[in-house]
């Protein structure tokens, strides 16, 4: 495989997923109900806080060249108004210590959780997060945007939406069936427990108002409605705009989880308007960023009566998406089609416990970039999901997705065969 002098070939994380002890985070408060939907705690994570050194030292020593990660906004910001010099000073030095070793720093602001206290006053549907989020970003640009090339403001900022459509979908097939209702949850590209959030739905609300003062507060992930959708790109505008005013030479972006989209026939309409919803409609608020991060896993196929379950016999992952990293090159094309802006692969990798798959996978996926690259489609750059083996979220520890397997007991970091694969493209 051949690509351009300058492309980003990293790996990402989430600063939930692998710092440890996020404790004024939304994540953190929810994993503590006595009802939780999460499998386990986050706890100490991966302990990448203390060890950013070491993990940025293993993934530039395999011949990687960038790393996507995400700046805790409530670590940051514990309270309301107060930022915390210290926690922004220990952002400054992973920042440097990217540079150090000579690797890209990506920095993602907002990746899922939130503080305590902005999910307290209403969250992702009120109005108010917006000059919040704005603020954020803002300091963020003057304590640390000296070190920054690259800021995607919002990770798939989409995801909403997509959710409440699963939630939708989830209840009405647990109506029918458990056994299709556990499926249901490998069309979403994110760690979800939809059966043990239905078994829990009434003691999780007596539980959440006791935190948050409302019985279904509005996270980042919750089922988001039409107005808190769009609220979420108003808050990325406002933050670009921020951004951009304090250092106009920062790349600003947002990322979106997209899917192959396939109609076999008869389900044209329905993949398009599906489309239509998961991509077309955010083009006005996006189409003057830098570049678009795009997110993708797998594929979700059409016919005459809706989405289809995964194809008979298919491979699937650990979290029930089919195998199929195809995907991405058909993605980026139909993005390119409506997007003409710069493209970077803010995620893309697979949940599995066999290595060699693992290498397939990006053998595959980056194929396909290629091909892309050859059709002139601007794609800068690439960063597999996900550095090291980390917290899926509400499935906990179960779901294997890293280049660095971590041994939970001791933090101990044993680099896989994938990740000097990766690192191998950017020799070739």
């Amino acid at each position: 495989m051949s690509f351009p002098k300058g492309f980003l070939i990293g790996a990402a994380t989430a600063a939930h997923q692998v710092e440890g002890n996020n404790i004024h985070s939304d994540y953190w408060a929810q994993e503590q109900l006595p009802h939780t939907s999460f499998t386990e705690p986050s706890g100490i994570a991966c302990d990448h806080y203390n060890r950013y050194e070491e993990d940025i030292r293993l993934l530039a020593g395999a011949g990687l060249n960038a790393y996507r990660f995400s700046i805790e906004w409530a670590r940051v910001e514990p309270e309301e108004g107060r930022f915390d010099e210290t926690e922004i000073e220990h952002y400054r030095k992973v920042i440097a210590c990217c540079r150090q070793y000579g690797v890209e720093p990506i920095v993602t602001l907002m990746h899922f959780t939130s503080p305590v206290w902005l999910i307290k006053k209403g969250g992702w549907e009120a109005e108010i997060t917006i000059a919040y989020f704005r603020r954020y970003a803002a300091f963020v640009a003057e304590r640390l945007g000296s070190g920054i090339s690259y800021i995607c403001t919002i990770n798939e900022a989409n995801m909403g939406l997509q959710l409440a459509a699963i939630s939708k979908r989830f209840r009405l097939m647990a109506e029918q069936a458990a056994k299709s209702a556990k499926n249901a949850e490998g069309t979403v590209q994110v760690g979800m427990n939809f059966e043990k959030m239905m078994e829990n739905m009434k003691f999780a609300a007596i539980e959440n108002a006791e935190i948050f003062g409302t019985p279904q507060p509005q996270i980042f992930v919750s089922s988001r409605t039409p107005e808190g959708d769009a609220l979420v790109f108003r808050a990325h505008q406002a933050a670009k705009e921020a951004i951009k005013s304090i250092r106009p030479e920062i790349r600003v972006g947002i990322t979106l989880s997209l899917h192959d989209l396939q109609a076999l026939p008869g389900g044209e309409a329905l993949a398009e308007a599906a489309w239509d919803e998961e991509f077309r409609h955010y083009l006005p608020f996006i189409r003057d960023d830098d570049f678009l991060g795009v997110q993708n896993y797998t594929r979700t196929q059409y016919g005459p009566q809706g989405q289809l379950p995964c194809p008979v016999g298919a491979k699937l992952t650990q979290m029930d998406y089919e195998f199929y990293p195809e995907a991405l090159e058909h993605v980026l094309s139909r993005v390119h089609e409506d997007f003409r802006g710069d493209i970077i692969v803010t995620e893309n990798g697979v949940a599995t416990g066999d290595d060699e798959d693992r290498i397939e996978f990006i053998r595959r996926a980056l194929k396909g970039i290629e091909n892309c690259l050859n059709d002139g489609i601007p794609v800068k750059g690439y960063c597999h999901w996900s550095l090291m083996d980390n917290f899926e979220w509400q499935k906990g520890y179960s779901m294997t997705f890293g280049l660095i397997a971590v041994d939970r007991a001791t933090q101990a970091r044993t680099p896989k065969p994938s990740l000097s694969f990766l690192g191998s493209v950017t020799k070739e």
